[in-house]
């Protein structure tokens, strides 16, 4: 059933089996028609995600991280993680494209995107950029709209 849906790899992984098991999360989306949606790679801007919406059941989670972006890059320097540090320090942005969805795919009417995982990225940039450090202007994601 995934492999029918035609999804990038990285969206299926960071989307579907990262997040497969949380009961929460799952309830955020439970509206969404996944065979719906098509993703490509686009470029964000730092002012688009600064104020970009999650999903409810996080809440302000992307404010926590925000809050200590100093703190969530410093933990991520082992295994998948190694060079999230380099990545920011050197381009300003994250080393893995987080995934955000069209707005139109969970509330009908509403306008631009959310991000659906990559909260702690987002936050990331958002504190850091609120700090003064190197953040660049542009930013790659995945971005899910509805299939045409």
């Amino acid at each position: 059933m995934v492999s029918a849906l035609g999804w990038p790899d990285d969206v299926v992984e960071q989307w579907l089996y990262d997040h497969g098991d949380n009961t929460p999360f799952l309830r955020d989306y439970r509206a969404v028609d996944l065979s719906n949606v098509t993703w490509d790679v686009e470029v964000v801007t730092v002012e688009d995600l600064v104020v970009m919406p999650t999903g409810p059941s996080d809440g302000d989670c992307m404010e926590v991280y925000a809050d200590d972006p100093d703190h969530w890059v410093s933990v991520r320097r082992f295994g998948i993680h190694r060079g999230v540090r380099e990545c920011w320090e050197t381009h300003g942005t994250w080393k893995r494209w987080p995934i955000l969805i069209d707005r139109q795919l969970v509330a009908p009417g509403a306008n631009g995107f959310q991000v659906v995982e990559g909260r702690t990225r987002v936050g990331v940039l958002r504190g850091r950029q609120r700090r003064g450090y190197f953040v660049a202007a542009h930013h790659l994601a995945w971005v899910g709209r509805p299939a045409s």
